[in-house]
């Protein structure tokens, strides 16, 4: 008889620790989706200025900056009721993963300037990316200037020092943000 009382505190005591653990996760979920709810709205506002912010950097004569419908993540810069530019999503594979960009581009296909949103290039290499000197080689040019050159040129895009992938994945990331651009508005004079 013993044996069978012992057994049975066994499984009791088994049986409160699975019932603590299973308290314990559910308060903690839901501390978690209670803190989740408050401080998302709060994030979301803040990644949406963040853009914007970005846009207003890119395309600095923007009076005002408007999504298009049929293109996520694309938006129209306007000024004095024209189209004066698009500033639209890129990215490009680098060096330690992918890297988030916004392009702006002129409705005739030429780019005016790139800026990093997300990544996680080397420091002190990769991260150069996001400099003057790197992102003023973009100005003015077209897609078959987009190409990245050890022997700087006026034409090209010189690659940064000890950072060739990186320099790679920014280009290729713009040129094709431009050729899209290129591509729409093509459809958009018809």
């Amino acid at each position: 008889m013993t044996l069978a009382h012992g057994h049975d505190d066994k499984n009791n005591s088994i049986f409160r620790i699975a019932l603590n653990l299973t308290v314990t996760c559910f308060i903690s979920g839901i501390f978690i989706a209670g803190t989740y709810a408050i401080t998302e709205p709060a994030a979301a506002a803040q990644r949406v200025k963040a853009k914007n912010d970005a846009m207003r950097e890119l395309v600095k004569e923007a009076e005002s900056f408007k999504a298009i419908d049929s293109k996520e993540g694309w938006y129209e810069a306007i000024k004095g009721g024209k189209v004066i530019a698009y500033v639209v999503p890129a990215n490009g594979k680098g060096y330690a993963g992918n890297i988030e960009m916004l392009a702006a581009v002129t409705p005739q296909g030429k780019a005016i300037d790139f800026k990093v949103l997300k990544h996680a290039e080397t420091p002190g290499l990769g991260d150069k990316m996001v400099e003057p000197k790197f992102r003023k080689q973009f100005a003015n040019k077209e897609p078959n200037d987009l190409e990245v050159v050890k022997v700087p040129t006026d034409k090209n895009i010189q690659s940064l020092t000890g950072a060739t992938i990186t320099s790679r994945a920014v280009t290729k990331g713009v040129k094709e943000a431009v050729e899209a651009v290129v591509t729409y508005a093509a459809t958009q004079k018809k």
